[in-house]
């Protein structure tokens, strides 16, 4: 996951609407069950499909009032504690 494409995701929902991410996700989720695509251009969807639904996992923190840096450094925090352990 890549934090500046977290935020910048964030920021096109809150210019636009969450169901246009949403709605990107379950194509790109479509598409990683095309038998010839290779593992490099799956990993790449899925980092795309990671981000987004993580730009929405944000975007929810901010409508319950937490500020978007805050949300975003929480975020991101909790995804290195994941990797970590």
């Amino acid at each position: 996951m890549k934090l500046p494409v977290i935020k910048h995701l964030t920021n096109f929902i809150e210019d636009n609407d969450e169901d246009f991410v949403v709605e990107t996700i379950e194509t790109l989720e479509a598409l990683t069950e095309v038998p010839s695509l290779k593992d490099e251009e799956l990993d790449v969807i899925g980092e795309l499909i990671s981000n987004m639904y993580g730009a929405i996992e944000v975007h929810k923190m901010t409508k319950d009032g937490t500020p978007k840096k805050d949300a975003l450094n929480s975020f991101m925090g909790r995804v290195m504690g994941s990797i970590d352990t």
